[in-house]
């Protein structure tokens, strides 16, 4: 029985699959959006999210740790830039998968994994919140311009 046997092992083995994360984890730090299949994609989000959450913190030691995952020198400088900030100030759900149809060749599920604060489709200024009317054992009243 394989009780708490939670990761993904991708068909691969310790060494490629940790290289494979690595190098999926800075691209996807460098081009803040790669599209990949949806094993992968959710392999890569536990894989990165504890990395950015390590970000936050901005000094020598986390710096050398983050480098131990990522193995590449421009995503670990990329990271802890300005522009990541709005990202160091979220809780947490940093990344996001979106599902993209099927790979020719085998049905494989593709999908995109993207940082959440840098798409600017999903991000506009002028939302405005839903407001609820009605309810139950409420009553709605209902002004009337003239």
């Amino acid at each position: 029985m394989n009780y708490k046997n939670n990761n993904n092992h991708l068909g691969r083995k310790y060494g490629h699959r940790k290289s494979l994360l690595s190098n999926m984890a800075s691209s996807l730090i460098k081009k803040k959006k790669i599209f990949t299949t949806l094993s992968k994609a959710k392999a890569l989000r536990r894989y990165i999210e504890p990395i950015i959450t390590k970000s936050k913190i901005d000094n020598t030691h986390s710096r050398r740790n983050i480098f131990s995952y990522l193995k590449d020198k421009i995503a670990v400088s990329e990271l802890f830039k300005d522009t990541f900030q709005k990202v160091r100030e979220r809780t947490g759900g940093y990344t996001r998968i979106i599902k993209a149809g099927f790979r020719f060749g085998d049905r494989a599920t593709l999908s995109f994994i993207e940082l959440v604060d840098f798409n600017t489709i999903y991000i506009s200024k002028n939302v405005k919140k839903s407001v609820r009317r009605g309810g139950k054992g409420k009553k709605s009243k209902i002004i009337k311009k003239e």
